[in-house]
């Protein structure tokens, strides 16, 4: 075995930064069950924050912590346009004000009753722009927000898209890769003809307002703006301003 492989096993993780890392929670998560001696360490419980572990140690989450991380809830939503995904400005509506009793849709095969307390700490796990509409994920869930928009993330993610204009072979060549924004180099897309007026595009990123830059930079006007997919998530026949939760066996 290199004595570069043998350094690197016996280099020392935050404990915290590693659950993270398994996809286990989050930092902040684990940081929060660290303190509350819900995480073990080779038998030994863990309750001082900042610890360091090697990453070959046995580590397992108290039961106390994954019976919270399973009440935490997903709610999906098709955001209609005028809604903004965030925390918004004095004048703008944020689109958690659309998750209640009576918005909940008919066809929602879930069990779980709707309860207020499912907002509490419900955060927007990714964005869409306020004349977007589509599939916005809300969750509870550190380890789906991780998952869905993490440094780290290649969830794909599926829009459709109407323009005005056409897009030459070589500038839908570009679309698919070639782009930069922000003098960063855009990851390859795919990007292509739905019909004469309208693109299907597939992304592994999430820059602002990215698909209209995007387009803008090739000579094309985007007048509508729809996402239809999160990873294996589909908004399928989900109505405008109406939600459900995410089902306890649907996988991002």
């Amino acid at each position: 075995m290199s004595s570069h492989v043998l350094s690197s096993m016996m280099e020392k993780i935050r404990l915290s930064k590693f659950l993270s890392q398994q996809g286990l929670c989050s930092r902040r998560e684990a940081d929060k069950y660290i303190e509350q001696g819900w995480v073990w360490v080779d038998g030994e419980r863990i309750t001082e924050l900042g610890t360091k572990i090697h990453p070959g140690q046995d580590i397992k989450l108290d039961e106390a912590a994954r019976a919270q991380q399973t009440s935490r809830m997903t709610i999906l939503l098709n955001k209609p346009i005028g809604y903004v995904s965030g925390q918004p400005e004095p004048g703008y509506r944020p689109a958690i004000q659309l998750v209640n009793r009576e918005s909940r849709f008919d066809g929602d095969e879930t069990p779980q009753i709707f309860r207020i307390s499912h907002l509490n700490g419900m955060a927007p796990a990714g964005r869409l722009d306020i004349d977007s509409s589509g599939l916005l994920v809300f969750t509870q869930d550190g380890r789906i927000a991780k998952q869905l928009v993490g440094p780290e993330s290649e969830m794909e993610k599926e829009y459709l898209v109407r323009v005005i204009g056409m897009a030459s072979r070589h500038a839908l060549g570009l679309l698919n890769h070639g782009l930069s924004l922000d003098g960063e180099e855009l990851k390859p897309a795919k990007v292509t003809w739905q019909n004469q007026e309208q693109l299907r595009f597939i992304l592994r990123e999430g820059k602002k307002r990215q698909i209209r830059r995007m387009c803008e930079l090739v000579g094309l006007k985007v007048t509508g703006l729809k996402r239809i997919r999160i990873g294996k998530i589909s908004l399928g026949n989900l109505p405008v301003a109406e939600w459900r939760y995410l089902g306890p066996k649907e996988r991002f």
